[in-house]
């Protein structure tokens, strides 16, 4: 064998080891389109119902959120009937009611002076008297006289 036939056989073998690697990717390659081509038809598969659910869901949400709107709304106006109602009581009947409990003090007072008992340090103690939610307490002038009558 001469060195060209040599050469030949090494370039032939050299190309059947380059071939084979070749056909090997190729092979790998082909599966894993496959593989994949499967994996993106399951995918979709799965992935339209998703989808069609997600937008049921969404226009139901919407619908919900139109919903919540309009009760909002109409509980922002029963508010503001509500003010304008309390307003409207507290101007027409707040400063008459004011006016005639003043008047039923004065009257009790009035009332009170008339028929003042008999002993006057009473009255003078009564009139020193502060009124605290329901009960009566002495002024601070009665506690300090009372203390010092003690002593």
């Amino acid at each position: 064998m001469s060195g060209g036939e040599v050469a030949g056989i090494l370039v032939a073998v050299f190309w059947a080891i380059l071939v084979s690697f070749l056909a090997v990717a190729l092979a790998r390659l082909a599966q894993t389109l496959r593989a994949t081509t499967k994996l993106v038809a399951d995918v979709t598969e799965q992935a339209v119902p998703l989808l069609a659910d997600a937008s049921a869901a969404v226009r139901s949400a919407q619908t919900q959120i139109d919903r919540v709107d309009a009760i909002a709304s109409d509980v922002q106006e029963v508010t503001s009937n509500a003010s304008a109602l309390s307003t409207t009581v507290a101007s027409t009947f707040g400063g008459p009611l004011v006016k005639v409990a003043a008047f039923g003090y004065g009257v009790r007072r009035a009332i009170g002076r008339r028929t003042a008992p008999a002993d006057t340090q009473m009255t003078a103690e009564r009139s020193r008297r502060t009124v605290i939610v329901g009960r009566t307490v002495p002024s601070a002038r009665a506690a300090k006289r009372a203390k010092r009558k003690k002593d």
